[in-house]
């Protein structure tokens, strides 16, 4: 099926899902991980919409795809339609993860929940609505951002390059407005000894049991006083110790140790306490910290009223996504889209083509009230 020979939004996802996007951070379980061949897909379907479009390579073979229609008057704010590119690993998968098989009223494979069906309800969305684009009250851009899922370098790389007035995200919300949502901190803690016999350990230095009392610092001490913060809507910061590895054999006190730790905060909260809270409790230690900002939009903002007008709810949500990233340059964001999170990141991953058309039609009230 050629790219403009797609006669229905599950046309279009089935397209979609056959092209593999995989992040290739991790165990994508894929040999050629990456987005190149989905971008050119997507910018050869925005073409065809009448969009001027650009393939902006932010690491080898992983660009975004930037669509920029055509607008009658210049001076007109700005929006972007910003799903992402990439999809999670495909290992465990009990179905075809590249299949895009229609079947029992449901599109399935990697990517049909998170995020190619709100991808494909966008596209489809601006497709229908053809040169009207060009006399909205906006300017409308697309964009198909690389590595969400991994690092979130596509947003970072476009909100350095040009700016907007509101990015609507494409997340499998149930067509949903989320405007708050939790950030994430990533920590990966190590802690250093010095190596000797273990039949005598007193000449060493135990890097395992200096990691231990970090652990029991995040047990007892950080995780509960996270519990007594309160967001109204989104509940508490939480943090928890995900992964630890540490020295190479029994009979060897350990010279390292390695912890992950996944903390989730809320608007308002600095994360770099809980780094130094470690420090505190291990002089020496090494953090390493990845960071993503919690999302606090203001609901009353003039184009979530319009979201609400079709048929929308304000909601909050724990994880996070690109939205983040453009509201703290400044572009208010939130993230909305059909499908639902209970279906995203699963081994035999759907979305059903009532909840996929119901997208159409929730992105296209949006356009058409611009």
């Amino acid at each position: 099926m050629g790219i403009m020979q797609a006669n229905s939004v599950a046309d279009l996802l089935q397209e979609l899902v056959r092209i593999p996007s995989v992040n290739p951070h991790g165990s994508p379980g894929v040999d050629r991980p990456g987005e190149q061949a989905c971008a050119e897909f997507v910018g050869e379907f925005l073409r065809g919409c009448g969009a001027e479009v650009e393939l902006r390579e932010v690491a080898p073979g992983r660009p975004n795809v930037v669509g920029r229609f055509p607008t009658d008057g210049a001076g007109k704010k700005r929006v972007i339609f910003a799903p992402h590119l990439d999809t999670v690993s495909v290992g465990g998968m009990v179905i075809d993860p590249f299949g895009g098989e229609l079947r029992d009223g449901k599109i399935w494979g990697r990517g049909a929940t998170d995020t190619k069906g709100t991808m494909a309800a966008m596209l489809w969305s601006l497709r229908t609505m053809g040169e009207r684009i060009a006399g909205l009250g906006h300017e409308v851009w697309f964009v198909g951002l690389m590595g969400e899922e991994a690092g979130q370098e596509g947003a970072h790389a476009f909100v350095k390059e040009d700016s907007a007035d509101f990015a609507l995200i494409g997340e499998p919300t149930g067509r949903d407005v989320v405007y708050t949502h939790k950030g994430a901190c990533w920590l990966k803690v190590r802690t250093a000894g010095r190596a000797v016999h273990a039949s005598a350990p007193d000449r060493g230095e135990n890097a395992i049991y200096k990691m231990a009392d970090v652990v029991r610092c995040i047990r007892d001490e950080i995780a509960p006083e996270l519990a007594g913060k309160r967001h109204p809507v989104l509940g508490s910061p939480t943090i928890s110790a995900g992964t630890i590895r540490g020295g190479t054999k029994t009979n060897i006190v350990p010279d390292f140790c390695e912890l992950e730790v996944d903390a989730r905060t809320i608007p308002g909260q600095e994360a770099g306490e809980i780094v130094e809270r470690l420090r505190k409790m291990s002089p020496g230690v090494e953090i390493g910290v990845w960071e993503s900002a919690a999302l606090d939009t203001d609901p009353g903002h003039p184009l979530i009223q319009l979201l609400l007008k079709n048929g929308s709810r304000l909601a909050g949500a724990p994880w996070f996504c690109d939205a983040a990233v453009f509201a703290k340059a400044g572009i208010p964001a939130v993230a909305a889209g059909p499908g639902f999170i209970a279906q995203a990141h699963t081994n035999d991953e759907w979305i059903s083509v009532e909840e996929l058309e119901l997208g159409v039609e929730f992105y296209r009230g949006f356009l058409e009230r611009l």
